[in-house]
């Protein structure tokens, strides 16, 4: 059996495709998986280092506007559409599954030309272009977000890793705070702006540090790899461990009590799987997704929300010091925000992947 998956870009499109892949291997280990993906995207280093066969369309970014470069997407999606049904018709596939994502949409009417199986899946509560289009062309929808509006669509969560989803927090945290060089019995802060970093946060919680440092408190701040900080934090302790990426954030998962992080999909999913609590930070840019994706688990109280122009180290003083000063607060929060989590959705969506290749669903 020879699956397609189409997702690209950004994180959010290529790691829940990537869980999938991990999970339809593990169902049957002799399963043949081709990513499809576009040569701007950070799937050409993520597929590749996941093992993973990586095959290559042209990008068709969709003009948000009347411009002249409107006049020539017609002609460009063709050519990306006979690509991706060539690359389908090469690897004799039976079923594709797209996640968003420039390389979707010439995915799917590929699929559609060959006559090959489509299955959507959205992660975001509001649908992009390419899932939209996709959903009209098939039954088999599914999606990360209970509201998300697309028409038959069924929730199933989104697919994670596996080193995520089977992460023990309490049993791993003493290991993950000696591998980034902390104490283990001192209330730990985990900063991230996601894959890219953001400079807001990095700012507002560099700024805060002498205070958190005042009241115990130690951090472990992932700037982001583009990143770089006007000042160092003076050493000292309380730890401020600053480091540019991590490879292993179940590890930072698991050294943290509470995160200070932005509201994408992947983030929000992650952190409710493990049952670490945050303060989420939405992207101020877009079409206000990353709210949606964090305002559901604050609601449950497993989370605090704040907008991107309001964070400054006041905020963070006010607020999260609080919280990690009380280790009750925190327990509270942490089982209200596993309680909002799903582990096993890489393997639900792989079943049904499964069966509606081999036609019985």
């Amino acid at each position: 059996m020879r699956v397609v998956l189409a997702g690209g870009g950004t994180a959010g499109h290529i790691e829940p495709a990537l869980a999938l892949a991990d999970a339809l291997r593990q169902l049957d280990p002799g399963i043949g998986i081709t990513c499809l993906g576009t040569e701007r995207g950070l799937e050409t280093r993520l597929v590749p280092a996941r093992g993973y066969e990586l095959e290559l369309v042209p990008a068709v970014p969709l003009p948000r506007s009347l411009t002249p470069q409107l006049l020539t997407v017609p002609g460009r999606l063709a050519g990306a559409i006979s690509a991706a049904a060539g690359i389908m018709e090469r690897v004799g596939a039976d079923v594709l599954v797209g996640f968003g994502g420039y390389v979707a949409t010439p995915a799917y009417l590929g699929a559609r030309r060959r006559g090959v199986p489509i299955v959507v899946h959205e992660a975001n509560p509001r649908p992009g272009l390419a899932n939209r289009l996709g959903a009209r062309l098939t039954d088999h929808v599914f999606i990360g977000q209970r509201d998300t509006p697309l028409s038959g669509a069924e929730h199933i969560g989104i697919p994670l890793r596996r080193e995520i989803t089977s992460l023990d927090r309490l049993s791993m945290g003493d290991k993950a705070r000696s591998w980034f060089g902390l104490e283990a019995d001192l209330p730990t802060l985990l900063v991230t702006g996601g894959s890219q970093g953001a400079r807001s946060i990095n700012r507002a919680a560099l700024a805060a540090a002498p205070a958190l440092r005042r009241a115990g408190i130690q951090v472990l701040h992932i700037i982001g790899p583009n990143n770089t900080l006007e000042e160092e934090p003076p050493p000292g302790d309380p730890q401020y461990v600053v480091l540019q990426y991590v490879d292993r954030m179940d590890l930072a998962y698991a050294a943290a009590d509470f995160a200070l992080c932005r509201g994408g999909a992947i983030t929000c999913a992650e952190l409710t799987a493990v049952g670490l609590p945050a303060a989420y930070v939405p992207l101020p840019h877009g079409n206000g997704e990353q709210r949606l994706n964090a305002e559901p688990i604050v609601q449950a109280g497993g989370g605090m929300l704040v907008d991107d122009a309001e964070l400054t180290a006041e905020w963070i003083i006010h607020n999260v010091l609080p919280v990690l000063s009380d280790p009750e607060r925190v327990v509270a929060m942490s089982e209200a925000a596993s309680r909002m989590g799903r582990k096993d959705a890489d393997m639900a969506l792989a079943r049904r992947v499964l069966r509606i290749a081999r036609g019985v669903e």
